[in-house]
C-alpha cells in the first residue's frame, strides 16, 4: 500500500470515528468507546509521522504564509494548513477532555462512580437541567466538539471548492490523472 493510500485509510477511519462519536454524544459508553478509538487513531498518526516520510510529517499542520498573495489567496496551501491546524487542536482537546472526564470508567478502572443507565440519566437531567451546572471540562469538551464539526465542514467545503482532485482522491479514491504532453519526435530522414 502506498504512503498516500495509507494516509487515505487513516483519514477515512478517523473521519468515521469522529462523526460517530459526535452523533453518539448522549449515548454514554458507546460515545466513550468511540472517543477511545479516536485517541488510538491519533496515536497511530503520531507514530506514522515519526517514520520520517514527508507525506506523513506533522509540518502539514503548520501554516506557512510565504508567497501568499491576493491573486492566489484561496488556493495557497496556508489556507488548507490553517484548517488542518484548527481541526488538530479541536480534535486533541475534545479527545483529551473526554478521556479526562471518563477517568477510566469505560475500562473498569474507576469503580467509585457506578454507571447509571442512560434513560435514568436523561430523566434526571431533564428535571434538574436548570438547577445543575455543567462541569467546566464538559463545557470545554462540547465547545471544541462543535468547533471541530464546523472546521471539518469548512475543510471539506474548501477542498471540494478549490482542491477538487485531492478531495476526489481522499473521498472516492480517484487517482489524479496528469495531462501528459505528447511530444512528437522530429522527423529524421533515412
Amino acid at each position: 500500500m502506498s504512503v498516500l493510500h495509507q494516509l487515505r485509510a487513516y483519514h477515512a477511519l478517523l473521519a468515521v470515528l469522529v462523526v460517530a462519536a459526535y452523533l453518539t454524544g448522549e449515548m454514554g459508553r458507546v460515545h466513550a468507546w468511540l472517543g477511545y478509538g479516536v485517541a488510538a487513531v491519533i496515536v497511530l498518526r503520531i507514530i506514522m509521522a515519526l517514520t520520517g516520510l514527508p507525506q506523513l510529517g506533522l509540518m502539514r499542520f503548520y501554516p506557512q504564509f510565504d508567497g501568499l498573495k491576493l491573486d492566489h489567496f484561496w488556493t495557497h496551501p496556508s489556507i488548507s494548513r490553517a484548517l488542518l491546524a484548527g481541526i488538530a487542536v479541536c480534535l486533541i482537546t475534545v479527545t483529551s477532555t473526554g478521556i479526562f472526564m471518563d477517568k477510566g470508567r469505560t475500562f473498569g478502572f474507576n469503580k467509585t462512580q457506578e454507571a447509571v443507565p442512560l434513560i435514568t440519566k436523561i430523566a434526571e437531567n431533564d428535571d434538574d437541567e436548570d438547577e445543575k451546572e455543567k462541569d467546566p471540562v464538559e463545557e470545554v469538551h462540547e465547545f471544541f466538539g462543535n468547533a471541530l464539526m464546523l472546521l471539518v465542514a469548512a475543510h471539506v467545503t474548501y477542498l471540494f471548492t478549490f482542491k477538487r482532485p485531492l478531495a476526489r482522491f481522499m473521498v472516492f479514491n480517484q487517482a489524479v490523472k496528469r495531462r501528459e504532453e505528447t511530444i512528437t519526435p522530429p522527423h529524421i530522414p533515412k
